[in-house]
Parts: C-alpha cells; structure tokens; sequence
C-alpha cells in the first residue's frame, strides 16, 4: 500500500474527528407505557441570566442575537432502546446547529404526537422534557430525556377572581353545538359537524317572543374552540354592563388540523361554506329564539378571521345584513402581505431586486421575513401552519392528492398555475370586478372594513386594493384605516382595549333595529 493510499482514509478520519457533534439522543419518559411517535423537535436558545428561570423553549421570536433555533425529525418509533436520535444539521431553522457560536445553551425536547405544533404550539398528549443546558460545540453526543405529558388546559379556568366571576356568570348562556353536517360527512366519508358556541345575552328567554340579532364571528389563526369561551366571556361581561346592544353571538370553531378553514368551499377542506349556510344556520335559528331575516344576520371577525367574516359575505350576500371584518388576511392576491403573487416570475422570498419580502413588522421595523415564516413552519410540521393553511383553502389538488404548494419553499417560485386558481376561486376583489353586476344587489353598502396603518402583516395593502376594486365598479363599502394601529391593538382605543368591538356592535344594531340609538352604560337596555 502507498503512503498516500494509507494516509487519505486517516486524514478523512481526523477531519471527521474534527467536525462538531450535531446529533442528540432523545428518550422517552421513564414512565411511559409502550411506544410513540410524531414529529420530534429540539429548540435552542443562548443561555443568559434573563432566561435562566424559563421553564420552556420555544419560537416566540424572530431575529436578534437571542433567537431561538429549531432543529426536526418525524420518528415512527422509538425501538426497544426507547430512544430516538435527532440530527441537528439536517432539518433545522435557521440553520443546522453547527452554526451556533459556542457557549452555553439551554435546550428543550417535545414530541408533537398530533402533528399540530405548527397550529396551536405544544398542546394536550405532547411530551416536553426540562429545560437543560448544554454547551455547544458538543465534543460528544448529549441524551435528553422527555420528562412529562402537556396536560389538558380547563378552558373555564380564570386566571383572576374577575375572570372566574365573569366566567360564572355567563355560563348559563353558553351553550356548545355540535351541528352534524352532511355535506361534510359526505366530503368526508367519516361523520363531520360544524362546532360553535352560542351566547345568548342577560335576560334572554328561550320560551320567549323576542328574537334577537345575531353576529356569527371567527377567531384568528390559532384559535381553538376551547379558547373561544374567553371571548364569549368578554362579550358577555358587555352586554350584561349594556355596553354593547343585546344579541345572540355565534362563535364559530374553524380551526382544524390544517389550519382554518375559513368557512369557505375547498376542494381539500371540504364544503365547509356549504354546511354553515344550508345546515348549520338553519338549525340554530330553529332551536335559539334569532333574527332568521337577513337584516339580523351578521358577520365579523379578526385577521383570518376577518377573512371568513370578508369572503362569506362576498359569497352569500343575500344572507346577511352585512359584515365587519377587521384585519382580514389578504383580499387582493395581488398585495399578499405585500407580495404580487401574479407578477410574472413572482417570487415568495424576494423582490424582483433581489431583497427580502417582509412579512412581520413592528410598526417601522422589519422582524421576520416571508421566507423566514416560511422556513420555520417547514421545520416545525408538515401542515397546520398559517403559509401552509393557504394552500389547504385555495389550492387545486396536487397529482398526490395533497393540496398544491402555491410557492417552492425552498426557492420561493410561485407557481402561475396554482396562482390562477387562487384568483380565479377565492381572490375578493377579483371577485367584485368580475361579478359587480351579479353581486351588486344584495352587497352593496353591506361591508364595512377596518385595518391599521400599521399592520404588522402588512395587510393594510390588500385592503386598500380591495377598496379600489369597490371603488372601481361603483360600489359601496365602508374602510376604515387607524392611523398607527398594529394587528395587536387594532380594538384599542383610549384606554379601552374593547372599543372597538363596541363600535362594531352597535353599528350591526342600528341596522338590525333601525330606531335604536346607542347607549350609555346608565340608561336601560332597548327592547331586542
């Protein structure tokens, strides 16, 4: 053998040698019985001494010599050995972890067993480890144990003694409907249900004559059905202070593994549209004392929210006496959060001069980029993620079956062809130009939108685009643009972080109740 023979595998060995160890080992629980499996992730961040006292990891923020790294795996098993090793180069945001300067970091291990992690963060049947810190380079691979299972959350639980009072005294009102659908079932092919709540206002009498209008209402990305009992609490605590009008409010739960579904006909989700105008609608207007005329029917929301509240009554205009949505996520494809997704060679990540597309801000300052949101979903899941949720709503089916990518996530490319579908099945102001006619009847003067200057998801574009489309046929709509306000305090006004809501309320009455006037808080509550 020649010396150059016999030294090449060494010199390899030593560079091996020299390289950074980038995999951990993680085990299961001592505790735990039999198997499991999901995606496996592991967050980093520097140790400092503000975050020594942290129980937890995780991607609150983007940017800054802080933020936190994120390395994945999906694992079927974790074998008799009961472990499962995680390298942290290969599936990782920001990057791998072979990046990290050294010194000290405080790392956390979570099995997500529902693949929802993207959605809703760390929930119910998850396993988390502690917090443990470890120094980087590791010259040695590290083991870390998961530790316990995120328990169930009481979504009655108060955090104050206010909040427990409020809480009780509303839940008489509050009443969960689980409205089984057929067109979803059939969809399907497994039993499927619209699930809401229903808060019916201090003083209603289900054997009653009066009828009461009523708003159907959507959270944003990331609301859960659970976590809507806080905001039926706040509403209530209004009404029964008479700082809103009286009225039924119908908390609709459109979040699913997928993200939400906006309520909207899907060739993915299912006609989720379908079944809350012919099904569900009907069936709680025949079991609560409601408005079953057009004129008592409303609708609002916020951010993807807002756009269910926005595209439902685009859709069904003759349904409802109008609609308030606030912050909706983009109209107008063509300003999604900034971005022309139908420009030729539109591209996700950068502009056509080769600079970032942002898409968080605070107030002047950039946060995040769209590529950056887009990379950590990625790591962070498969689907359940607010970009990936688009594609289940507005995508066509991809040859798999799975809904079609609108963009390349590791290019950015947009794909014209599923672009054309977006337009041509769920842009609004597309919609309003090419049916302005057919629409005009039963839409005109309905919609009434508010967004912040602000925005922190830039979407006080879209709206503006869309306000030209209305603009441009002759239509009418009201849009209110704040001045400085963000995606977060939009409803905040003087003090009062439900003014908003207040604004909204009582403009829906003044069109269900025409003589009504809006009260203050020491004259007595008008007949409903």
């Amino acid at each position: 053998m020649s010396n150059r023979a016999f030294l090449t595998p060494l010199l390899l060995l030593l560079a091996a040698a020299s390289l950074p160890e980038t995999r951990l080992a993680v085990t299961l629980p001592a505790g735990w019985n039999g198997d499991a499996s999901g995606r496996l992730l592991l967050f980093a961040e520097p140790a400092t001494a503000e975050n020594a006292k942290a129980d937890a990891v995780d991607t609150a923020e983007f940017g800054g010599k802080d933020a936190v790294s994120v390395a994945a795996r999906d694992v079927a098993s974790f074998g008799a050995a009961r472990s499962a090793t995680i390298d942290t180069q290969e599936t990782a945001f920001p990057a791998g972890f072979a990046s990290l300067k050294p010194g000290d970091y405080r790392v956390q291990a979570v099995l997500d067993r529902n693949g929802d992690y993207d959605y809703g963060g760390r929930g119910e049947g998850d396993l988390v480890s502690r917090v443990v810190t470890i120094r980087w380079p590791q010259r040695a691979a590290s083991a870390i144990a998961l530790d316990h299972a995120v328990q169930a959350i009481d979504p009655w639980h108060a955090s104050t003694p206010e909040g427990a009072a409020r809480a009780a005294a509303m839940r008489p009102h509050l009443h969960e409907e689980r409205l089984p659908s057929v067109a979803l079932t059939r969809f399907w092919g497994t039993p499927h249900a619209v699930t809401a709540w229903v808060l019916t206002p201090p003083g209603y009498d289900p054997r009653g004559r009066a009828t009461y209008p009523t708003v159907y209402t959507a959270g944003g990305f990331g609301t859960t059905h659970a976590r809507d009992i806080g905001r039926a609490s706040r509403l209530y605590d209004l009404e029964a202070k008479r700082e809103i009008p009286p009225m039924i409010w119908v908390f609709l739960d459109h979040s699913e593994p997928t993200g939400t579904t906006e309520f909207a006909d899907s060739v993915n989700n299912g006609p989720w549209g379908q079944a809350l105008t012919t099904e569900a609608i009907p069936a709680l207007e025949a079991r609560f004392r409601m408005d079953a005329r057009p004129s008592g029917r409303f609708l609002t929301g916020h951010s993807s929210g807002g756009w269910f509240a926005l595209w439902v009554m685009v859709r069904y205009p003759a349904l409802f006496g109008g609609s308030w949505p606030t912050a909706p996520d983009p109209a107008d494809f063509r300003d999604f959060t900034g971005i022309d997704l139908t420009a030729p060679n539109a591209n996700a990540y950068r502009d056509p001069s080769g600079r970032p597309w942002p898409l968080v801000r605070d107030h002047g300052r950039v946060v995040a980029s769209f590529e950056q949101f887009a990379r950590l979903e990625t790591v962070l899941g498969h689907d359940g993620g607010q970009i990936r949720s688009f594609d289940w709503v507005f995508s066509p089916r991809a040859k798999d079956g799975t809904p079609a990518y609108m963009f390349d996530r590791v290019t950015g490319a947009v794909d014209p062809t599923v672009i054309s579908y977006w337009r041509d099945h769920y842009d609004v102001a597309h919609r309003i130009e090419a049916q302005w006619p057919a629409l005009r009847h039963d839409l005109d003067g309905k919609l009434h939108l508010t967004v912040g200057t602000a925005d922190t998801f830039y979407l006080d574009g879209a709206a503006r685009r869309l306000e030209a489309a209305f603009r441009g046929v002759g239509g009418r709509a009201d849009f209110t643009y704040l001045p400085d306000k963000t995606h977060g305090d939009l409803y905040e006004r003087g003090g009062d972080p439900q003014a908003l809501t207040k604004d909204i309320a009582w403009a829906m009455y003044a069109v269900a109740r025409p003589a009504s006037k809006r009260l203050v808080r020491s004259r007595p509550a008008p007949a409903p």
